[in-house]
């Protein structure tokens, strides 16, 4: 039978385990570190996956894993659909989480405490909101029996934050026939609220950006060579002061805004809202009108590089003959080749360009029946709410699934207060994300596979 309408009980159960698991996933220390040495992986990524196993096993379902390597689980249940030739919904999150410097905090990253209605800690938002969300989902659908209208496809993957290279990008290249007959997914950075003022009523009207879109990544290095030496020696070679050259002249390139389909449609979006207007000739003029997502948007309207990390030399009074720095660079549809050229002028003839990890940019459909269908879950849950398409400035596991032909979007979705700066909180200090928001998630989220 279709999914009914849950009981009060069974509503209640449904929003405290979203919460409960939220916070116990963040007590789980999933960092990150973004090597490919075993050495510093840790154990937090396959306690995280026995936890999500344990939840799941509990209400009688039977999730598979699948190891990438050892310390890197992937997680993975199917619940069947009453129409089996219907395309598949794959509900994605992903367990582990950037490093937290302690000593920054205001509170212990890893002890998910609650302070003013919000829950702190390292992945609060990036992304164990969802995975509690969808673990708090698949156990009551399993609970009650419910059997949703399409297959539904959970999948909790490994090594996001590192590019999915043992997570998402495995399982696609080794485990496709997880996601046989699936055609759409949703997961992470989407499906949010910013307030905007309406023009008709004059009053604030919530809008929830849909990530239809997403830029393409690279990441990659900056590695100068020049001549070795002893540090007393003059030397005109010198590898590191060509890669701060090249640093330079690459950080001081101001790459010229472009609008695309996608942020245009969440411009107009906005102006119809409100009744403001967006200027063609200086598209950030635009960028107060985003609230919390002002970040995200910025970054969507060119091409961006920033260096992350540095590495050269081994003692103080030796001249290296290689200095390198990494590099992230984000990319517009089309412009992966133009940009690599690009840094290669900047950077200089001593200083080659190196992309290690590229992913795709993304550009799903913006209207369709799952778009449809998000927008009556996000209404019904806040009437006279809007619902708008955005592009995401960062990137997530939806880049892989493309591979299967799945289109992706990003839904997670909380409603924010006015003055959240949302954006900023993504690997940022004191992450954090409202209690109430997570309630109010696990309550859409359970709509959308009713109406979806």
């Amino acid at each position: 039978m279709s999914i009914a309408e849950p009981t009060a009980d069974e509503l209640t159960t449904l929003q405290d385990e979203a919460v409960r698991f939220t916070r116990e996933l963040i007590r789980i220390d999933t960092t990150n570190f973004g090597t490919g040495d075993p050495a510093t992986w840790g154990k937090g990524e396959t306690e995280a996956a026995e936890y999500a196993v344990a939840l799941l096993r509990e209400v009688g379902l039977e999730p598979v894993v699948h190891e990438s390597a050892p310390g890197r689980p992937n997680v993975f249940v199917r619940l069947p659909g009453e129409d089996r030739e219907r395309g598949g919904l794959v509900i994605h999150g992903h367990l582990d989480v950037v490093p937290a410097n302690a000593e920054d905090w205001s509170v212990d990253p890893f002890a998910a405490e609650i302070r003013d209605g919000m829950i702190y800690g390292r992945g609060a938002v990036d992304m164990k909101d969802m995975v509690g969300m969808m673990l708090a989902l698949a156990r009551h659908l399993a609970r009650t029996g419910q059997q949703p209208p399409r297959d539904l496809v959970f999948a909790f993957f490994a090594d996001e934050e590192a590019g999915g290279v043992y997570g998402s990008r495995w399982v696609v290249a080794h485990h496709p026939e997880l996601f046989e007959g699936c055609t759409e997914s949703i997961s992470e950075v989407g499906g949010y609220s910013i307030t905007l003022p309406e023009k008709a009523s004059g009053e604030d009207v919530r809008a929830y950006l849909v990530q239809t879109a997403e830029k393409g990544l690279a990441w990659g290095r900056l590695r100068a060579t020049g001549r070795a030496g002893h540090g007393s020696v003059p030397n005109d070679e010198n590898p590191i002061v060509r890669l701060a050259r090249a640093i330079v002249a690459i950080d001081e390139h101001e790459f010229p805004d472009e609008m695309t389909a996608a942020v245009q449609a969440l411009y107009d979006g906005v102006t119809e809202i409100t009744g403001i207007g967006w200027d063609e000739e200086d598209l950030r003029a635009f960028l107060p009108m985003m609230g919390g997502a002002r970040q995200f948007v910025s970054g969507t309207l060119a091409d961006t590089t920033n260096v992350t990390m540095l590495d050269a030399g081994y003692k103080g009074n030796v001249v290296p003959q290689v200095a390198e720095a990494s590099i992230d660079c984000r990319f517009l549809p089309g412009h992966q080749d133009s940009l690599k050229q690009l840094l290669e002028e900047l950077a200089g003839e001593h200083v080659e360009v190196i992309f290690d990890h590229v992913g795709i940019s993304l550009d799903a459909p913006r209207q369709s029946p799952l778009i449809d269908a998000m927008t009556r879950s996000l209404e019904a849950e806040d009437p006279g709410c809007r619902v708008l398409p955005y592009c995401l400035s960062a990137g997530t596991d939806n880049k892989q699934l493309k591979e299967l032909g799945i289109d992706g979007y990003g839904f997670t979705p909380l409603q924010l207060p006015a003055d959240l700066d949302f954006a900023p909180l993504f690997h940022g200090v004191d992450e954090r994300v409202p209690v109430d928001a997570v309630r109010f998630g696990a309550r859409v989220l359970l709509r959308l596979v009713r109406e979806s």
